[in-house]
C-alpha cells in the first residue's frame, strides 16, 4: 500500500474526517444562504455613448466638422470593435463598442481612454459646439421598474409625488440608482405676434433683454462690519407666470407691460420630451437599478415593503403599478432550477440505488451533497450567484460528479467480493484507479475550458458552466478518495458465503457483444466509421442559432415612422398600438415608451438610440402559451392598422441578442451611392421567400426649407445672416431667456411665437422681420423659400455612411437557413459593388459568427492540455492514440440527439459538445489503463480486455446513465434543451462505442488474436 495513499489516511483518521465532513456540509449550507440570485449571468455590456451638439448646423456640416472629428480621435482608443454614428442636423451620438475579446476589468481604464481622446481635441472643435457628453453606463439593468398613473391630479402634482417616493427609495441599502421616465419639464410660454411686435416698433430682441436682465441671479455685495457680514440682495426675481405677465420694459422710449405684448402661458415641454404610458393613460416610471453584488430577491422584498407603506400615504387617485419585477421573474427561475436540480439528483440517486443496491447506492448518494456543499463555498468566494448558467452547470455536473464516487464503491465491492477485509477494499481503490480517475476529472474539466476562456460576450455570459462544472469534478476527485472509503467502510458488507458470484444477465449480455466485436473487430471498425460518416453528413441537416428566445411573458413591439417624423407622430402610432391592446384577454399589462427605448429591465435587452422617430413597447402576456397567440396576432394587425410605421414584435433573448434577426450593411464614401445599392440588395433579399418586413435603417429623405439670401438686399436693411437665423430660431423653436425658480424645479421660460405664425410654412414669406431704428419688413424681400430634399439623418460605420438592410422571418425559421439559401444571391451581389464598398452581414448571424470563432479559438489549447493531461497518465502514443480515436465518435449520437429532438445547433449546444471530448476520454483512459493493468499482470490478451471492460462495465454505465438521465429535468428547457441532447446523445453512443469499439480497436492495434472459446 501506498504510503501517500489518502484513503487509507482518511480511514486511519476516520473521527477527524467525519468531523470534516460535517464541517463541509455546514460550510455549504451557510454558503447557500449568502449566494445572490441572479435570472441570467452578469455580462458586461461593452458599449459607450459620446454625444454632442453643434445648434444651427447643417447635416453636412455637422458630419464633417462635429462627427467626424469625434470618430478619428476615438479610432485611437484601444481594443475598438467598431464606431456606429448617428448624425442629425447639429447633433451627433457615437456609439463606441469594444472588442468581444476585452476583458471586463478593463472596460471601465478604456472608458477614460475616450474621456481623454475626447478632451484632447475638444478645443478643435468647430465654435458654438456644446459637449461632447459620455454615458458609460449604457448597460445598467433597471431590474424593477414602477409606472404612477393619475386620475385629478395635474401632471406636476404627479411628479412631485414621485421625486419624493425617488428620494425616499433611494435611502435604501440595496438601491444604486433611479431614474425618473417620461417626465415633462414645465414650461413657461411667451407667445407673441411678430406682426404685432413690428406694428408696435418691438423685436423679439427686445423682450428677451428685458426679461433676462431682471431675472439675473448675480451677487448684490455685502458689508462687513467689525461685528457682522451682511449680504445684500436685489428684489426682482419672478416668483411665477402671473409675476412675469406684469413685468414691464421699456423700447423706443415708451413703456409695456408684458402681457399686453404677448401671451404667458404656463404648461409642459413643446414638443414633448419622452414620454410614457402604462395601458394607454400617461405615466411616470421609476426605474431602479440594484448596487452591484446585490440580492435582487432581497431587493425586491424590501422594494415591495416600502412602497407597501408609500402606497397607504399616496393621495386617492395616484396609483403605482409594477411593470417589471425582476425579483419575481428571478425567484420563479430559480425555484424551477431547483426543483429541476432536485429531480436531476433524485434521477441519479435512483440509478445509483437500482445499479448498486442500497448499501453501496447510499455511499454514492451521499457525495452528491458532500460534493455540492463543497463547490457553494467556492461559488460564494467566486463571486458566481445562481442564476441560469451556474444552476444548469450543476445539473449537468451531477452524472460527473458521481463517477468517481461509483468507481470508487464499484472497486471496494469487487474487493470485498474477492475476500478482501474493508481497509483493504477501501484503500485499493486509490492505489488502482485514483490518479486514473484524477487524470479523467482534469481531461473532463479541460474539455470546458473553450467556455471558459471564450474572448467574447457569449463567453462571458457563460463562464460560470466552466467555473462550476470544474469545482464539481475536482471536488468530486476529492469527495471520492477521502469521504467515500470512510463512508464505504461504514455501509459496505462482504457478501453473504454461498452467494452468487456470477455475472448477471446484463454483464452476460455485454460479454457476449463484445466477446462478437472482438471476433469481428474490423466490422466494428468498418460498422463505426460508416456511422460516423454518416454523422458528419447529417451535420449538414442541424439548424443554427445564436441563442434561443426566451420563455419570459414579455413581447417587445417596436414602432419606426420615417426619419423625420416628430414625436407627436410618433406618440400617435404607439396610441393606435395601445388600442388594439386594449381588451385583449392575452394581455396582462404593457407600458410604452415613445421617443426613446425601454428601460434595460433584462439584461440581453437590445434598447434603441434616443429618436423622436421610435416609440417601443413592453407587453407583458398572461401566459406563454397566450404570449406566442398574442405575437402572430399583433404581426398581422400592424401590418394592417399601421403600414406606415416599420413594425417588429419579438421575444426577449437568452443571452446576448440582436433585434432584427437577418441584417446585411452596405458601407462605402458617397451616400447617394450607398443608398442606390441598399435598394438593389434590398431587391435581391426581398426575392427569398422567408426574409418578411425587408426594410431600412435609414433611407428615405425629408423636406427641407433653405432661404436663400439677397445678401445685397439684407445689407441694405441692416441686416445679415446670423441675425435672420437667430430671429427664426427664436420666433420659431423659441428662445430660453431665463428661469424661474420653483422649489426644487428649475422652469424654463421660453419666447416664440403664436401657434399661426410658426407652424405654418406659409405665413414665412409674410414674416415681419425687426429692423433696427424700429422698423420692418417682410421675410420674402431679403431672401426666397426653396423646397428641397436632404436626409434628415446618416448613419455611419467606422467613419463611412452605412445602410443597414434589414429583415424578420417567420416563426421557427432560423436566421442561419435563410442566410444560405441569401448566399448566392448576397456573393453575386457583393460582386457588384464599386470599387470602395462593401458589403457585410451583421445581426445574429454576425454574433453567432463571432462567438462561436472565440470559442473555437481556444480549442488548439484545450486540445493541448487534454492530449498533456492524457500522456501524462498514459505515457504511450499508441494508447493515447486509441483513446483520442473515441471522442471525435460521440458525433454520430450528437447529430442523431439534435436531429430527432429538432433542435438546432445553437451556442450552447457547440458549447456541450466540445465539453463531450473529455467526458468520453475520460471514461477510455480509465478502460485502457485497466487493460494495460490486466496485462502487466500476466492475463492473456484477450482475457485482459474482456477482464478490463468487464470491471468498468457497471461503473462507465452507471455514470453515463446518472449524466445522460440527469439531464431530463432541463433537456425541455429553450436554454439548455439543444446542449442537453447533443450531450445525452453524444454520451450515450460514445459509452457504447468505449465499451465495444475501443476494445475491438485495441486489439486490432496491439494484433491480439481474439478468445474462440
Amino acid at each position: 500500500m501506498s504510503s501517500s495513499n489518502l484513503s487509507a489516511w482518511a480511514l486511519r483518521h476516520r473521527p477527524l474526517v467525519v468531523y470534516l465532513m460535517l464541517v463541509v456540509l455546514l460550510g455549504g449550507l451557510w454558503s447557500y444562504g449568502r449566494l445572490g440570485r441572479a435570472e441570467d449571468p452578469v455580462f458586461t455590456v461593452k458599449t459607450m455613448l459620446v454625444q454632442a451638439g453643434w445648434p444651427g448646423a447643417t447635416l453636412d456640416e455637422t458630419e464633417a466638422q462635429l462627427t467626424d472629428r469625434l470618430e478619428r480621435a476615438l479610432q485611437e482608443v484601444p481594443r475598438l470593435d467598431q464606431l456606429r454614428s448617428v448624425t442629425r442636423p447639429g447633433s451627433t451620438i457615437i456609439q463606441v463598442q469594444l472588442t468581444g475579446e476585452t476583458p471586463a476589468a478593463e472596460v471601465a481604464d478604456l472608458w477614460y481612454q475616450v474621456r481623454k481622446k475626447v478632451g484632447d481635441i475638444r478645443a478643435t472643435l468647430p465654435q458654438g459646439a456644446t459637449g461632447p457628453f459620455f454615458n458609460d453606463e449604457f448597460g445598467t439593468t433597471f431590474g424593477i421598474v414602477y409606472a404612477f398613473t393619475a386620475d385629478g391630479f395635474s401632471p406636476r402634482e404627479l411628479r412631485d409625488q414621485v421625486e419624493d417616493i425617488r428620494s425616499r427609495l433611494l435611502g435604501l441599502p440595496e438601491v444604486q440608482r433611479i431614474d425618473i421616465l417620461g417626465a415633462q419639464d414645465e414650461r413657461i410660454h411667451v407667445e407673441f405676434s411678430a406682426r404685432r411686435l413690428a406694428a408696435l416698433g418691438l423685436s423679439p430682441a427686445t423682450l428677451v433683454e428685458a426679461l433676462r436682465a431682471q431675472n439675473a441671479v448675480l451677487p448684490s455685495g455685502r458689508v462687513v462690519t467689525g461685528e457682522e457680514v451682511i449680504t445684500l440682495q436685489v428684489s426682482g426675481a419672478f416668483r411665477d407666470e402671473a409675476a412675469l405677465a406684469e413685468a414691464s420694459f421699456s423700447a423706443n422710449g415708451r413703456l409695456f407691460r408684458l402681457a399686453d405684448v404677448a401671451t404667458v402661458r404656463r404648461g409642459l415641454a413643446d414638443p414633448p420630451q419622452p414620454m410614457m404610458r402604462y395601458r394607454g393613460e400617461p405615466a411616470l416610471g421609476l426605474a431602479i437599478a440594484m448596487r452591484d453584488g446585490g440580492d435582487i430577491i432581497a431587493l425586491g422584498q424590501t422594494l415591495r415593503r416600502a412602497m407597501a407603506a408609500i402606497t397607504a400615504e399616496l393621495p386617492l387617485g395616484i396609483e403605482p403599478h409594477l411593470v417589471a419585477d425582476q425579483a419575481a421573474t428571478v425567484d420563479r427561475a430559480v425555484g424551477d432550477f431547483l426543483r429541476s436540480l432536485a429531480e436531476a439528483v433524485a434521477i441519479v440517486l435512483g440509478v445509483s440505488f437500482l445499479a448498486l443496491g442500497w448499501r453501496a447506492g447510499m455511499v454514492v448518494a451521499l457525495a452528491i451533497p458532500l460534493t455540492l456543499a463543497m463547490v457553494f463555498p467556492l461559488m460564494l468566494w467566486g463571486g458566481i450567484d445562481l442564476q441560469r448558467v451556474s444552476l444548469g452547470a450543476l445539473i449537468i455536473a451531477l452524472g460527473l460528479l458521481v463517477d468517481d464516487a461509483t468507481t470508487t464503491v464499484d472497486v471496494m465491492v469487487t474487493r470485498l467480493a474477492a475476500g478482501d477485509d474493508r481497509f483493504r477494499a477501501a484503500s485499493f481503490a486509490y492505489d488502482s484507479l485514483a490518479f486514473p480517475m484524477l487524470t479523467g476529472t482534469l481531461v473532463t474539466w479541460a474539455g470546458f475550458l473553450p467556455i471558459g476562456f471564450a474572448r467574447s460576450s457569449a463567453g462571458e455570459y457563460t463562464f460560470s458552466l466552466f467555473a462550476v462544472v470544474g469545482m464539481a469534478l475536482v471536488t468530486s476527485w476529492l469527495v471520492a478518495v477521502l469521504f467515500t472509503p470512510v463512508q464505504g467502510v461504514a455501509l459496505l458488507r462482504p457478501p453473504p458465503p454461498g452467494a452468487a458470484k456470477g455475472p448477471g444477465a446484463g454483464m452476460r449480455l455485454y460479454q457476449r457483444l463484445l466477446r462478437l466485436a472482438l471476433r469481428r473487430r474490423l466490422a466494428t471498425i468498418a460498422l463505426t466509421l460508416g456511422l460516423f460518416a454518416a454523422s458528419l453528413a447529417g451535420f449538414r441537416l442541424l439548424g443554427q442559432e445564436f441563442f434561443p428566445a426566451s420563455d419570459r411573458p414579455e413581447i417587445v413591439v417596436d414602432l419606426r415612422a420615417r426619419q423625420n417624423a416628430s414625436i407627436l407622430q410618433s406618440a400617435s402610432l404607439s396610441a393606435r398600438l395601445d388600442a388594439l391592446l386594449q381588451d385583449d384577454a392575452d394581455v396582462a399589462h404593457w407600458t410604452s415608451h415613445v421617443g426613446q427605448g425601454s428601460p434595460r429591465f433584462y439584461l440581453p435587452l437590445n434598447v434603441p438610440m434616443t429618436s423622436d422617430a421610435i416609440a417601443q413597447t413592453i407587453i407583458v402576456a398572461r401566459d406563454f402559451a397566450g404570449r406566442e397567440r398574442l405575437r402572430h396576432r399583433l404581426e398581422r394587425q400592424l401590418e394592417d392598422t399601421i403600414p406606415e410605421a416599420v413594425s417588429q414584435v419579438y421575444p426577449l433573448a437568452l443571452g446576448p441578442s440582436t433585434d432584427w434577426p437577418l441584417q446585411y450593411r452596405v458601407s462605402g464614401p458617397a451616400r447617394d451611392v450607398v443608398r442606390a445599392q441598399a435598394m438593389r440588395l434590398a431587391t435581391a433579399i426581398g426575392e427569398e421567400p422567408q426574409a418578411r418586413q425587408v426594410n431600412f435603417d435609414w433611407m428615405e429623405p425629408a423636406r427641407l426649407v433653405r432661404l436663400e439670401v439677397d445678401q445685397e438686399q439684407a445689407r441694405r436693411a441692416g441686416l445679415t445672416s446670423q441675425q435672420l437665423g437667430a430671429f427664426l430660431d427664436g420666433v420659431l423653436a423659441g428662445t430660453v431667456v431665463t428661469q424661474i425658480r420653483d422649489g426644487r424645479y428649475l422652469i424654463e421660460v421660453v419666447t416664440r411665437a403664436e401657434a399661426a405664425e410658426r407652424l405654418s410654412l406659409d405665413s414665412l414669406a409674410s414674416l415681419q422681420l425687426p429692423l433696427p431704428g424700429g422698423a420692418s419688413l417682410p421675410l420674402g424681400q431679403v431672401a426666397r423659400l426653396d423646397y428641397l430634399q436632404d436626409d434628415p439623418v446618416v448613419w455611419r460605420r467606422d467613419r463611412q455612411p452605412t445602410i443597414t438592410v434589414l429583415a424578420s422571418l417567420p416563426p421557427g425559421v432560423l436566421p442561419s437557413a435563410v442566410h444560405a439559401a441569401l448566399q448566392p444571391r448576397l456573393e453575386a451581389f457583393a460582386a457588384g459593388l464599386p470599387p470602395g464598398y462593401r458589403l457585410e452581414t451583421g445581426g445574429v448571424v454576425e454574433e453567432s459568427a463571432r462567438s462561436s470563432a472565440s470559442v473555437l479559438a481556444v480549442v488548439p489549447a484545450m486540445l493541448l492540455v487534454v492530449v498533456t493531461v492524457l500522456m501524462l497518465q498514459l505515457q504511450s502514443f499508441q494508447r493515447l492514440f486509441l483513446v483520442l480515436s473515441v471522442a471525435p465518435l460521440g458525433l454520430i449520437g450528437i447529430v442523431a440527439g439534435l436531429l430527432l429532438s429538432g433542435r438546432p445547433l445553437g451556442f450552447v449546444a457547440i458549447l456541450g459538445i466540445l465539453s463531450l471530448i473529455g467526458m468520453i476520454a475520460r471514461n477510455a483512459v480509465i478502460l485502457i489503463d485497466q487493460i494495460e493493468t490486466e496485462r502487466a499482470g500476466g492475463t492473456p490478451g484477450p482475457e485482459a480486455i474482456l477482464a478490463a471492460a468487464s470491471s468498468r462495465f457497471r461503473p462507465i454505465m452507471l455514470s453515463a446513465a446518472a449524466t445522460v438521465l440527469g439531464m431530463i429535468p432541463i433537456a425541455f428547457t429553450p436554454f439548455w434543451g439543444p446542449m442537453a441532447f447533443a450531450i445525452m446523445g453524444g454520451l450515450a453512443v460514445a459509452t457504447l462505442l468505449t465499451l465495444l469499439f475501443l476494445p475491438a480497436l485495441y486489439a486490432a492495434w496491439f494484433r491480439i488474436q481474439a478468445d474462440q472459446a
